[in-house]
């Protein structure tokens, strides 16, 4: 009887198994056939609605992007941007927003970049977005490029609500600051493998170098040097990670 019961258990797990595959398979399918038409005029956001129906929201729509050289752009995405050059496999997810202000500057991401939902890239008079391959962007980041550009690196990685911003407002007494002409001390530069931690706040004229760490919730006015790790507002340099692997291996 025991040995009767564990046969059955195990039948069924194997069917429900195999039904879950089934059911796998048949819903990648379903996204690669409509992913073809994805870039089909009005057909095209049509088509990509189709495809989105069988991947839930966030993370899970991300393999859209693998579908189509093109990539994935959802349909709720609102791209007013004359200037915008996207590389293959590029995933932008739900009301994520690329806005060109004065018809001046330029977006470019790169190959398999990740951009997820309620981000906001703007360029104006002097700024210009750069986003290097494979670079993931959380939601609710803002990349507001006046005055000056913005070049991020390949490979890194922006955690939720990060901000940056290149450019400052005139702050002197006696007259309206909206009415104050902005400047800048220069770009934003983030090199390769950088990791920024949630909530961090990049401002004009700063360079986070490569493989650099910054905790949730810096405000980086400062350079940051190559394989730094740094928090605090204003961020500051507390290790390098050159030092905790050699502390790890002795």
């Amino acid at each position: 009887m025991a040995s009767s019961s564990t046969q059955d258990i195990w039948t069924r797990l194997f069917k429900r198994q195999t039904h879950d595959d089934l059911q796998s398979i048949g819903l990648s399918l379903w996204s690669r056939f409509w992913m073809k038409f994805a870039w089909s005029g009005y057909f095209g956001r049509f088509a990509t609605r189709l495809a989105s129906w069988t991947a839930p929201p966030y993370r899970q729509r991300r393999r859209l992007a693998r579908y189509h050289r093109k990539g994935y752009i959802s349909p709720s995405a609102s791209i007013c941007h004359h200037n915008v050059q996207l590389g293959t496999n590029v995933f932008i997810g739900d009301r994520v927003t690329i806005y060109q202000d004065d018809r001046t500057g330029s977006v470019k991401i790169g190959d398999r970049v990740r951009i997820h939902q309620d981000v906001c890239i703007e360029t104006g008079a002097g700024g210009s977005v750069a986003i290097g391959a494979d670079t993931g962007i959380q939601p609710r980041c803002q990349f507001s490029a006046y005055k000056a550009p913005i070049h991020i690196g390949r490979g890194v990685m922006i955690a939720p609500n990060c901000a940056f911003y290149p450019y400052d407002h005139g702050i002197a007494p006696h007259e309206p600051i909206k009415n104050q002409p902005l400047q800048t001390k220069g770009g934003i530069t983030i090199d390769d493998d950088a990791w920024l931690g949630y909530g961090v706040i990049v401002l004009d004229g700063v360079r986070i170098g490569k493989g650099a760490v910054v905790g949730a919730g810096a405000v980086v006015t400062k350079d940051i040097p190559d394989g730094a790790i740094a928090v605090g507002s204003p961020a500051r340099v507390i290790n390098m990670r050159s030092t905790l692997v050699k502390n790890n291996i002795s």
